[in-house]
């Protein structure tokens, strides 16, 4: 059947078509059903909505995707079919009964996700599948390699490297320190970062508190070219686009499976052509990793499969039984990383020590600095404000500023108090990163929590324990109703 394209100027995320109602009860179709949307030649896959009102029988309305991936223009005709059951549907199921699935396999069910042939169900079911059954060695390696031949690559000169956070604890921002940190010891620094799954920020929507994020690959090259380094989302680069399509899926499931994890990392360092990985992998009793025997195990996965892909790649383990630094949301945790850049004296120094030692790391690792000389390399660029002006230097070419405006905090804010005196034994970051969330983080960048106290603090009766930031009156009285309920914070 042929239709007249309406276009409605929709960013949706994925391609999505929307026929009227009585068109699509005609050709027997329901609300996200699988459609091929074809016009000389070219073909994409949609999912379908349906709608009265705001088209004619013989309309669709298309979303910018696939207005961009056809060419398409207002009143153009479409020819529009069911799009078949894709194969890859039964090797999800398969993998749902906990069988293996083999290289080629696996690879049909990513490029089917790259090319819109999964619904986000389906990509749902592979996520949960993947999460209850595990994947061995082998599945790994191969869901690593589809996900990076899917997607496009940078080809960039020079010692590049990168660090990695698994992810998990809030306020652990040390990307934005390290990053530039190294990049003014001359590495080079492509840092494609995500944004959150299941913590309050990640360090893309961070930075999109005071820049751009979201950048061609000709652009990246070109401040890359200024820099030395970048801190952008890796997501605008389509140079892992099945892993992205995944993490939209894990973010509304609040899943992050460890196999997935792993492949995710890797192809997408692998797609930035890094040579030196260093991966933080923080564990606590809270955290995504629980305890440092699973952190070991994990440490041993990513180091083997780094050897498959010839990356010179360490792993160090790290505490993850609190939150790092002060700030937890975006604009909170930009005030903490400015503090360190700027050595100012109330500088959380829990960051400041940990992205110290990381940097320290990947200088010695890369040859930048001597072995066990790297921590007196990366205080004296810290120390001397070179790093501050680095990251000066990667914002500006990223069209952002450090401007007060930008870093405003929620205009409701409430202090919690202590109730009592005595001391701090655990802050539960799960907890902490869900009261962040429904305070509006990350996408009210000027939400959040700031710790004032932290695990091992002695504290007095009416001292302020942290407190609370929202955009909203409303999710400001919802997080405080649920902070009495489960109480992140344990005082004994």
């Amino acid at each position: 059947m042929k239709l007249k394209v309406k276009t409605l100027k929709l960013v949706a995320g994925r391609p999505v078509a929307i026929l009227h109602k009585n068109t699509a009860d005609k050709l027997g179709l329901n609300i996200d059903d699988r459609i091929s949307l074809s016009k000389n030649n070219k073909k994409i896959i949609s999912v379908l909505d349906i709608a009265t009102g705001i088209l004619k029988e013989d309309e669709i309305a298309t979303s910018n995707e696939i207005v961009k991936a056809l060419k398409l223009r207002e009143n153009e005709f479409l020819d529009i079919n069911l799009a078949p059951h894709p194969e890859s549907t039964g090797l999800i199921y398969k993998k749902l009964r906990c069988q293996p699935l083999n290289e080629k396999e696996i690879k049909k069910i990513i490029s089917d996700i790259v090319k819109n042939a999964l619904t986000e169900p389906e990509i749902a079911y592979f996520v949960s599948a993947i999460y209850k059954c595990g994947m061995s060695m082998r599945e790994i390696e191969y869901l690593t390699k589809a996900i990076a031949s899917t997607g496009r690559k940078l080809k960039l000169k020079g010692k590049i490297a990168d660090k990695h956070s698994i992810g998990g604890i809030p306020g652990n921002r040390t990307t934005p320190i390290v990053v530039p940190i190294c990049a003014s010891a001359g590495l080079i620094i492509p840092k494609t970062s995500s944004r959150a799954i299941t913590s309050a920020a990640g360090t893309a929507d961070v930075i999109e508190a005071i820049a751009r994020v979201e950048f061609s690959v000709p652009e990246i090259y070109k401040i890359i070219k200024k820099t030395n380094a970048c801190i952008v989302w890796g997501g605008s680069l389509g140079l892992a686009p099945a892993d992205d399509k995944i993490i939209q899926i894990e973010r509304l499931l609040n899943l992050d499976p460890e196999s997935q994890l792993v492949a995710s990392i890797l192809a997408k360092k692998l797609s930035v052509g890094s040579k030196y990985i260093l991966i933080d992998i923080p564990y606590g009793i809270s955290s995504k990793v629980t305890t440092r025997r699973e952190a070991l195990e994990l440490k041993n996965k990513f180091e083997k499969l780094a050897k498959n892909f010839k990356i010179n790649l360490k792993c160090v383990l790290t505490d993850g039984s609190q939150p790092i630094g002060n700030g937890i949301g975006p604009v909170l945790e930009i005030h903490d990383v400015l503090a360190v850049l700027r050595q100012t004296p109330d500088r959380p120094l829990d960051l400041e020590k940990k992205s110290l030692e990381l940097s320290a790391l990947l200088l010695e690792m890369t040859g930048k600095a001597k072995k066990k000389r790297g921590m007196e390399l990366a205080k004296k660029i810290l120390q001397s404000g070179e790093a501050f002006k680095k990251f000066q230097e990667i914002i500006k070419a990223q069209h952002g500023s450090l401007s007060n405006g930008k870093l405003k905090l929620g205009s409701y804010c409430e202090e919690i108090k202590a109730s009592r005196n005595g001391k701090i034994i655990g802050i539960n970051s799960k907890k902490i990163n869900f009261l962040a969330q429904i305070l509006g983080c990350p996408a009210d960048k000027s939400a959040g929590i700031y710790l004032y106290k932290h695990k091992n603090s002695k504290i007095s009766k009416n001292e302020i324990l942290l407190a609370f930031y929202a955009e909203s009156e409303e999710k400001l009285k919802e997080a405080l109703k649920l902070y009495k309920k489960i109480k992140p914070i344990e005082i004994k």
